[in-house]
């Protein structure tokens, strides 16, 4: 930005000018008197024409997430959190996890469906308690959709693949894994007796 010289007005002079003299200041102490002189207007001269680039063609790419479901009417909340008193045995290592998987590096779609056959086979062999792998994700300030969400994508969407229908009936909770299992990049997933 280039430095003005003092005697040099800002073009937009007159309009600040109007709009200050409409306003009505909460204190009156220090107030600046403006002159009553007016100032002269600038010359402006002709504008150019604006050449406008022509619009970029718009490509469908991958979805981010994936297509909204509506809840089905009768299904628990999202939010099914692990007993507290289960998931302090848990923590201490007085209940054993039965199982662990790792969705690192996977894309959400792989994520879901590994997540999706691996409950299957847990929860067919009357496992109980298993501990799912997302990571925090990497926060970025570049990135528009990492800064929407803050935190990885998996972490993000692991609590509503396990409400969906196709695995709520095979999970009773789920919660935040404890430092030693993972902190915030793991969640215990705690499954219903079959």
């Amino acid at each position: 930005m280039s430095k003005r010289g003092s005697k040099r007005l800002p073009h937009d002079f007159h309009l600040w000018t109007s709009v200050a003299a409409t306003v009505e200041p909460l204190r009156r102490k220090g107030l600046l008197k403006m002159g009553a002189g007016t100032l002269p207007v600038p010359h402006q001269a002709d504008p150019e024409p604006l050449v406008k680039a022509p619009p970029k063609p718009v490509r469908a790419g991958k979805p981010f997430l994936p297509a909204y479901q509506a809840p089905m009417p009768g299904t628990p909340d999202a939010e099914r959190t692990v007993d507290p008193a289960i998931h302090k045995k848990v923590r201490r290592g007085r209940i054993e996890i039965d199982g662990k998987i790792d969705l690192h590096g996977m894309t959400q779609s792989e994520a879901r469906e590994t997540l999706r056959r691996y409950i299957g086979a847990r929860a067919a062999r009357g496992d109980r308690t298993i501990l799912v792998i997302t990571g925090k994700g990497v926060k970025t300030d570049n990135d528009y959709i990492a800064a929407m969400t803050e935190r990885g994508i998996l972490r993000t969407m692991l609590p509503i693949w396990l409400s969906e229908p196709g695995l709520s009936h095979l999970v009773s909770g789920w919660s935040v894994a404890a430092r030693g299992h993972g902190g915030e990049g793991a969640w215990y997933v705690r499954l219903r007796r079959q």
